[in-house]
């Protein structure tokens, strides 16, 4: 009978304050998702998936030697990049590039509105004793991408994936909420005021499907490490685009993008253990993350500011479009609208903005890639 009690009350004696804890963090995801609605579809199955790795054994991660669901999908979909390239055939297929082919020349802002990522990798090196590959992995929080943030720490630093991807996809739920007050800082009334004429033009077919597959090849040839963020991304647009695969399309779009959010979410909980996460790391790295978040706000728009020192007074840009560079799509977009909008009621500057936060999602993989390929010299 002792036998038979000690073995239904283990659970209940292996319980620790950490693991507490851990059921709370997961408890607090799930109701941000539910009650705030912030990235309901990963932040629910993630705060799951951290209540349920911390259960007592912890069985569902490993049991008796052998390796437990959750782990299997942590090896199988996390560390060997499956999961985020699945995602980014998803991705690839919602989006719509003809506003940016109509300005080509906004993919600057998505390349620019990528420097937090640096600062906030300088700052995680250089002062809170970071490795450069932990240090780079926590600076791409600021792509605000969550599958590049995933891709790249699943290499540099997978033992820091649980805060990394919880910070990264926190802050890209409250994108209305940290870039409103930097804009507003940095920008007078007058300058949110300024109207930018919008010029459509119709974009020839060919182009939109030689798009993802030019594209491809140049990130590819220039940039090799990054090719499969820009080739599953660029395959995902492709389906979209070429008009014989409104089926593959609307898989892509919606079933694909929905199971393999169900697994990667879970999974990333899975990967929020208690002696893993509850680190002053995970303070730091949540400190970090939002230093990355403005940084990239500040340097695009203050990009867009230096841009019209030279542009006659006729044809100045609203410097809120290079806040738009960033991966947060459409978001950031309509959070650059919303401003425009509450400053002077006749400023549409939706257009311009779409195709600079467009273009964000192609500055994010390329930017991932070069720190793919760069940072492995700097380690040594």
């Amino acid at each position: 009978m002792e036998q038979v009690l000690l073995y239904f009350t283990e659970g209940i004696r292996s319980l620790g304050w950490q693991e507490a804890v851990m059921y709370a963090v997961g408890a607090l995801l799930i109701w941000l998702a539910v009650a705030k609605n912030y990235e309901p579809m990963l932040l629910l199955p993630i705060g799951f998936g951290a209540i349920l790795v911390n259960l007592p054994l912890n069985v569902v991660w490993e049991h008796a030697g052998t390796s437990g669901a959750l782990k299997i999908l942590f090896e199988c979909g996390i560390m060997t990049e499956l999961f985020p390239l699945l995602i980014f055939i998803g991705v690839g297929a919602m989006i719509d590039f003809r506003p940016l082919l109509q300005r080509p020349w906004m993919l600057i802002f998505g390349i620019i509105a990528h420097s937090g990522i640096f600062i906030a990798a300088f700052i995680a090196y250089k002062f809170f004793g970071f490795s450069i590959k932990e240090a780079a992995s926590i600076g791409v929080i600021g792509a605000a991408d969550g599958p590049t943030s995933i891709f790249v720490t699943s290499r540099f630093a997978p033992n820091l994936m649980g805060p990394i991807t919880v910070v990264a996809y926190s802050y890209m739920s409250l994108v209305p909420i940290i870039m409103p007050p930097v804009i507003k800082i940095l920008t007078t009334k007058k300058e949110r005021q300024i109207h930018v004429e919008a010029k459509d033009s119709n974009v020839p077919k060919w182009l939109i499907i030689a798009f993802p597959v030019i594209l491809t090849a140049i990130v590819g040839i220039l940039v090799p490490v990054a090719a499969p963020l820009i080739g599953f991304l660029m395959f995902g647009n492709l389906i979209r685009e070429c008009g014989v695969l409104e089926k593959l399309s609307k898989t892509a779009q919606n079933e694909l993008s929905n199971i393999v959010t169900i697994l990667l979410g879970i999974t990333v909980g899975a990967s929020m253990r208690a002696e893993n996460f509850l680190q002053i790391q995970t303070v730091l790295i949540m400190f970090l993350g939002l230093i990355a978040f403005i940084g990239d706000t500040a340097c695009g728009l203050l990009f867009a500011k230096l841009l019209n020192i030279f542009r006659p007074k006729s044809k100045k840009l609203n410097p809120m479009l290079g806040a738009c560079g960033i991966s947060a799509f459409p978001m950031a977009s309509r959070v650059v609208q919303k401003i425009a909008l509450e400053d002077d009621d006749q400023n549409f500057i939706l257009m311009h903005a779409v195709s600079a936060n467009v273009s964000g999602q192609i500055g994010s993989v390329i930017i991932g890639g070069i720190i793919l390929s760069v940072v492995p010299l700097l380690a040594g």
